[in-house]
């Protein structure tokens, strides 16, 4: 099985598919490679089936025009909670303060209906995280690793004999001269002098 995130997410569509079939009014996934990579604290932050159908109960509550959500979609209402009723998915008692019945598990007879499609998606979960994590010499990991960066930080600005200024992570800059294309002089950090 590859493990690109473009058959990755041909496996979401396939269970997506499968979803639909239980329940037809629930709409197309228009792009099933946006939920790889994504995370919400609102709808769980591992890609998962039981993530797939969270997200279903938003596609049907669209289809139906409902709003099943609030606070910029992170408090899932009763209306949330009725719909995943439907979709086999169980929930507490009370809702959490700040995200509502977003935590829903699935029950025993949703996991079994679905149990051949959970598996599929599982092994293609895990060859995806197999594959993105692999630390080999073969493999690509962009130039923030080739170059010992972690890509992030706090950047600073540097500026250039002719003014112009650039916004980069010192430890980049201290790797080598980042040129200034107008004036071919190199960007450097200006140095702060104390008040004092």
């Amino acid at each position: 099985m590859s493990t690109t995130p473009p058959v990755l997410a041909a496996e979401l569509a396939v269970a997506w598919a499968d979803i639909q079939r239980h329940h037809p009014e629930l709409p197309d996934l228009a792009a099933p490679e946006s939920l790889i990579g994504e995370s919400s604290s609102a709808c769980g932050t591992e890609l998962s089936f039981e993530r797939l159908l969270h997200e279903a109960v938003h596609g049907i509550a669209a289809s139906r025009g409902i709003r099943d959500t609030s606070r910029a979609g992170r408090y899932h209402n009763r209306r949330f909670l009725a719909i995943a009723d439907e979709m086999g998915l169980d929930h507490a008692e009370e809702p959490h303060p700040s995200s509502g019945f977003s935590l829903v598990v699935m029950r025993p007879d949703t996991r079994k209906r679905y149990r051949a499609t959970i598996d599929r998606l599982q092994r293609a979960l895990k060859a995806h995280t197999v594959a993105t994590t692999a630390d080999t010499a073969r493999s690509f990991r962009g130039p923030a690793a080739r170059h010992g960066s972690s890509g992030g930080g706090v950047r600073v600005k540097a500026v250039c004999d002719c003014g112009r200024n650039v916004r980069v992570v010192p430890s980049v800059l201290a790797q080598a001269p980042i040129m200034c294309g107008a004036c071919g002089q190199p960007f450097r950090i200006p140095e702060v002098v104390g008040v004092g």
